[in-house]
């Protein structure tokens, strides 16, 4: 009877032990080699203002932002940003200081002057500030549908 419970014990014990060594994580049933690293985001393509009122839309080419007021009733668009793009190296939240291209602004009547401008991605979501008639305010962009 020692036996057989010292056998059963052994058998046990070593399939804990086979089961420790797998490379199948047993909460997602997955094969850790088959696991990815987490990828930078990637913000290239068109953004539009969070909420029922659109006061800005943006796109985001490998190498460029321009942000555009934009006005909901007649469909107008008007230059608000042109300026530098860096896309991100790492996974998560990231940050960038874009440099306006004076070119493309210099003619434009409500054109920040900023030399450079600040942009945020946290959360799948763009967000700068913009300030006017002595006003700032946050504006927070999602991907385009």
């Amino acid at each position: 009877m020692t036996i057989r419970r010292f056998a059963a014990a052994a058998l046990v014990s070593a399939a804990l032990v086979l089961t420790a060594c797998s490379t199948t994580d047993a909460s997602s049933g997955l094969d850790a080699s088959s696991v990815q690293p987490a990828q930078p985001a990637n913000l290239v393509g068109d953004w539009t203002a969070e909420g029922d009122n659109v006061s800005h839309i943006a796109t985001i080419t490998e190498d460029t932002i321009s942000v555009d007021w934009f006005n909901d009733e007649d469909d107008s668009r008007s230059v608000y940003w042109v300026g530098t793009y860096e896309a991100p190296t790492e996974a998560g939240d990231f940050a960038w200081e874009s440099a306006r291209d004076e070119e493309a602004t210099a003619s434009a009547l409500l054109a920040s002057q900023d030399d450079t401008k600040t942009f945020n991605y946290e959360d799948g979501k763009l967000s700068f500030e913009v300030t006017a008639l002595g006003t700032t305010k946050t504006v927070i962009l999602v991907p385009a549908e």
